[in-house]
């Protein structure tokens, strides 16, 4: 029995929420009704909480990205705390400026009147004695590193000359072990007397050109007689030269190791009547035969 009377006051409570009701807005005078609204007391319920959230994230939002914030207990202006510190380091400065004129001011007094200098440098006590007791011992990783930088010229490709009392590294290209930059036929022999100062080597299409010697990419551009050309210096005055080739694979600037490609042969440029690459091999400034020194 006293479940049921339970059950039945709950089930009045809901039905209480949705029982409807009138809002009339009627004229004071004629008593005419202007508005009427039909409500329960749900809606207004989840209409005054819809209103209260909106207005709580309005009021949020306003005082996240306005500048009212700053008058909120707990927000700090960041452009305020900038420019305090600004000031600060430029009040230590003026007091340091200050500081200096004044010592300035107190030496000139002191030279007028005959007396020492006086001077702000605080007084450091000799701190020799810490360090006399320090000894410098070679580590197992530093000699090692020292036997492997004087064991890198042990092999090198170079002969040795005798000048005056002592030997001299001199080089000689012909001591030279260079790389094969392309395999193939030579059609066009070096002739300096006729303007051609390197040789034609003609091989397989798309075939890849290697660099002779560990060097850097001083060159590699386009040129109307020549086509992609590209130019590698090495040590010792020696430059290699690659013309006419159909694409250049590396920059100016980038060092190659000896057998990297660098380009691809081609028949670009005027001076040119097939695919082959035109190589020239350049010491000490003057040009020299290539097939004097690499087998093609």
């Amino acid at each position: 029995m006293a479940s049921e009377v339970k059950e039945k006051k709950k089930a009045g409570w809901t039905s209480k929420l949705r029982d409807k009701y009138r809002l009339v807005i009627m004229n004071g005078e004629t008593l005419e009704e202007r508005l009427t609204f039909r409500l329960s007391r749900l809606n207004v319920f989840v209409a005054i909480g819809t209103l209260t959230i909106i207005l709580i994230f309005l009021t949020s939002m306003l005082i996240a990205f306005t500048p009212l914030r700053e008058y909120i207990p707990g927000y700090t202006n960041i452009g305020l705390q900038k420019r305090l510190y600004e000031l600060q380091i430029k009040t230590d400065s003026i007091e340091k400026d200050l500081e200096n004129k004044n010592l300035f001011i107190e030496n000139l007094r002191n030279v007028i009147n005959g007396k020492d200098l006086a001077t702000d440098l605080p007084v450091v006590k000799d701190t020799l004695k810490k360090y006399s007791n320090i000894r410098i011992k070679k580590s197992p990783e530093d000699s090692l590193l020292r036997m492997e930088i004087e064991n890198q010229g042990k092999y090198n490709l170079y002969r040795s000359e005798s000048k005056g009392n002592g030997l001299v590294k001199k080089p000689a290209i012909g001591s030279v072990l260079f790389f094969v930059p392309l395999k193939g036929v030579i059609t066009n022999e070096f002739n300096p007397s006729q303007g051609h100062y390197g040789v034609d080597i003609v091989s397989k299409q798309n075939e890849a050109i290697k660099a002779v010697l560990d060097g850097t990419i001083i060159l590699s551009n386009w040129t109307i007689e020549t086509g992609y050309t590209i130019a590698i210096q090495h040590q010792e005055n020696i430059i290699s030269v690659y013309k006419h080739n159909s694409a250049l694979l590396k920059k100016v600037g980038e060092f190659v190791k000896a057998g990297d490609p660098v380009a691809i042969i081609g028949q670009t440029g005027e001076l040119t009547s097939g695919p082959h690459l035109h190589f020239e091999l350049w010491y000490d400034g003057n040009p020299v035969n290539p097939k004097e020194y690499i087998t093609f």
